[in-house]
């Protein structure tokens, strides 16, 4: 690609022009009907016009900028064999002009889609022990099984071990209909949806046989040593200080672990302190140890979706000023 810029006289707006050499990618770059260069458009408040491979953006120049930097991270994906769809161009908005990472799974390849989701990834490849904390829907979860199945692929760890706390049952798990798969499958089920999104499911059928991966309540890791393996602590808000302590001191020799959980979200019984929330004082300031916070604006929505979201806001906010 190749990119040239220059001024507009009158109105603090200029103009930058990208030029992509392959042709045959530029119907994915664009989108149909030109829908990706719409909502780069509107989101950056630039204009975009295209002339066969020639792309000339106009408007303010630290937005068009950005939508040049946008432009070419998509263009990229593309040539390295990836697709780019609409939840691809909204991720690029969120990241801005930040080094792509990717892992690659057998099923697909998977990208941070926003600033805290790369801060996430880093903390991973860096510290033993990471936190991801914030609201459902910013990938906490997903991307940390994403992380475990690339390792366990490259053979950095021989097993994957996600857990949760089945605290809806007030892990009391005996009282519920069925064997004890029926039982634990309800609170165990986003984690394999997660694997099977990765993974081919004959793999995850073999795997599973096998222990190389593990599902299962948190209560059933008492009394273990979790060595040579990447442990996901899922919906830690619901564990009790007892529960947290267990499970960070089954830590083995060359093994990973990340608690996920949102401590704004808290089941357990009223005055009960939240496991997470007492790992979060202990372990503050503790080396090798990463936090990483998520916010609302982290939650990685549908395209309509959000601007479903958007217009409920905007009405919301007309009739809290005395708009009917």
């Amino acid at each position: 690609m190749t990119g040239q810029s220059s001024g507009r006289p009158g109105g603090g707006e200029s103009r930058i022009v990208r030029e992509f050499a392959d042709n045959t990618l530029l119907l994915m770059l664009f989108g149909p009907h030109n829908a990706h260069l719409d909502d780069i458009g509107r989101e950056l408040g630039v204009v975009i016009a295209t002339r066969g491979n020639r792309v000339t953006i106009s408007g303010p120049p630290e937005s068009i900028e950005r939508a040049g930097d946008v432009l070419d991270g998509l263009y990229s994906r593309l040539e390295k064999g990836s697709e780019v769809g609409p939840a691809d161009v909204a991720a690029a908005l969120r990241m801005g002009g930040e080094p792509e990472i990717v892992l690659a799974t057998r099923r697909r390849q998977i990208s941070p889609r926003s600033p805290a989701q790369a801060a996430y990834l880093r903390a991973m490849e860096r510290h033993e022990l990471v936190f991801g904390l914030g609201p459902a829907g910013t990938g906490k979860t997903y991307l940390a099984v994403a992380k475990a199945v690339t390792m366990m692929i490259k053979g950095e760890v021989d097993r994957i071990i996600l857990c949760r706390p089945a605290v809806e049952a007030g892990e009391r798990l005996g009282f519920l209909p069925g064997d004890l798969r029926e039982k634990v499958d309800p609170y165990l089920r986003p984690l394999y949806d997660a694997l099977h999104d990765m993974l081919p499911g004959d793999q995850v059928a073999k795997r599973l046989a096998a222990g190389d991966i593990e599902v299962a309540p948190l209560a059933f890791m008492r009394g273990r040593t979790l060595a040579s393996s990447f442990v996901i602590l899922d919906e830690a808000q619901n564990t009790t200080p007892v529960q947290m302590k267990m499970l960070l001191t089954r830590l083995g020799e060359h093994s990973r672990m990340v608690v996920t959980g949102d401590p704004s979200q808290i089941d357990l019984p009223a005055g009960a302190r939240s496991g997470l929330d007492d790992a979060l004082d202990v372990l503050a300031g503790m080396e090798n140890v990463g936090f990483v916070r998520f916010g609302d604006r982290d939650v990685i929505r549908h395209a309509l979706v959000t601007r479903i979201v958007r217009a409920y806001d905007s009405r919301d906010a007309k009739r809290g000023n005395g708009g009917k």
